[in-house]
């Protein structure tokens, strides 16, 4: 009876291991992995976040140097981090300072790309807008103050609005288009609080207004 007993338990086990002890043994793998996985790739995020912060921080020097300020060193930079962190706010911030320097030193095509490049596929609207005011300052100095108009057409985020407008209104002065431009300029001033610095903005509406006189 017992032998029996043991015989028929035995053959249970066997029974329930063919068909449930590969499925429990996969899924102990698959855990596993998963957990590994897991704390490897935020082990990898952590690094590749500290090693864009550091090629960041090497930009923002050589970018703000005083002095002559060492172009090729910036470009490689620039360089750098958009082929090692591409689309990331460190690679899209240190293309806003790579142009900043092209701008600096009369190379307006190669503002204009980088700026472009962040434009097409911002890491959040705050680069998009950042980019998108630049790079219209930079049409603008291309002869280009149509398209550069074109970029700021639509909404701007909130805290934006009057950066945006008074832009709006430089480019359209540029254009000959004066009513159009105190329009923006009255927007731009709507939009900053009572407390803002408005004597720039306020002299550009005077210009405009002594103009029509």
């Amino acid at each position: 009876m017992t032998s029996g007993s043991d015989e028929e338990q035995l053959a249970a086990i066997k029974d329930w291991w063919q068909r449930n002890g590969m499925p429990l043994l996969l899924g102990a793998v698959l855990a596993l992995v998963l957990v590994f996985g897991w704390q490897f790739w935020q082990k990898h995020q952590l690094n590749q976040a500290q090693n864009a912060s550091a090629v960041y921080q090497q930009l923002l020097n050589a970018a703000l140097e005083e002095g002559e300020v060492d172009i090729a060193e910036v470009s490689r930079l620039g360089n750098v981090l958009k082929s090692d962190f591409a689309g990331t706010h460190y690679a899209q911030y240190g293309s806003l300072f790579v142009a900043k320097v092209a701008v600096e030193t009369g190379r307006l095509d190669e503002a204009a790309a980088e700026l472009q490049a962040i434009v097409d596929k911002p890491a959040d609207k705050t680069l998009d807008e950042l980019a998108r005011q630049r790079l219209a300052r930079v049409m603008a100095a291309q002869d280009k103050a149509e398209e550069g108009l074109a970029l700021l057409d639509g909404q701007a985020p909130e805290a934006f609005t009057a950066s945006r407008e008074e832009l709006r209104g430089d480019l359209l002065v540029q254009l000959g288009r004066n009513d159009e431009a105190h329009a923006a300029y009255s927007k731009a001033k709507e939009a900053l609080s009572q407390d803002a610095a408005i004597g720039g903005l306020q002299l550009k509406l005077d210009d405009l207004a002594r103009g029509e006189a």
